[in-house]
């Protein structure tokens, strides 16, 4: 293939068209991911503090994705396993607070049309909202089942 002079300039001059076509490009940095690592370990059950964590650029692109990218994500939520300084904090390593425990005394309220009725239920297991749970009833000792409620009372399901 010979070189021509004029094929040359038009080869440049489409490319500067393209690039001048395509707009501005964005920063090199734009698009990196970033993920959420503790600087302090953090073991099971223990409320994780934002002041424990940091966010830092993924370099390696062979990480595994299901990973936190910000702090906002895992922050008020409890591990369920140790979380070590340095390494990814996957999301299905933390859940969200227990509202009622197991033993403790909850507020359950059963509501048919008008009509509410309170008890005193104490959970057979532990739970956080939105939760479907079996309590028993301390005055009768039924038990029953119910979903927990942000401010930690059960609503109790009817058949």
């Amino acid at each position: 293939m010979a070189y021509c002079k004029s094929g040359a300039r038009w080869l440049g001059l489409s490319a500067l068209a393209a690039l001048v076509l395509a707009g501005p490009t964005a920063p090199a940095h734009a698009g990196a991911r970033t993920a959420v690592i503790p600087s302090q370990i953090i073991y099971p059950g223990e409320k994780i503090d934002a002041s424990k964590l940091e966010e830092v650029e993924v370099t390696n692109p062979n990480v595994v994705e299901g990973f936190a990218s910000k702090i906002a994500e895992v922050s008020g939520k409890v591990s369920t396993r140790t979380l070590l300084p340095g390494r990814v904090i996957m999301t299905n390593a933390v859940r969200e607070p227990y509202v009622v425990e197991r033993g403790s005394t909850v507020q359950m309220v059963v509501s048919v049309g008008l009509l509410t009725i309170s008890a005193k239920g104490a959970p057979l297991q532990d739970a956080a909202v939105g939760d479907l749970i079996q309590l028993r009833n301390i005055d009768s000792g039924v038990i029953v089942a119910g979903t927990v409620l942000a401010d930690g009372t059960v609503q109790v399901v009817t058949k």
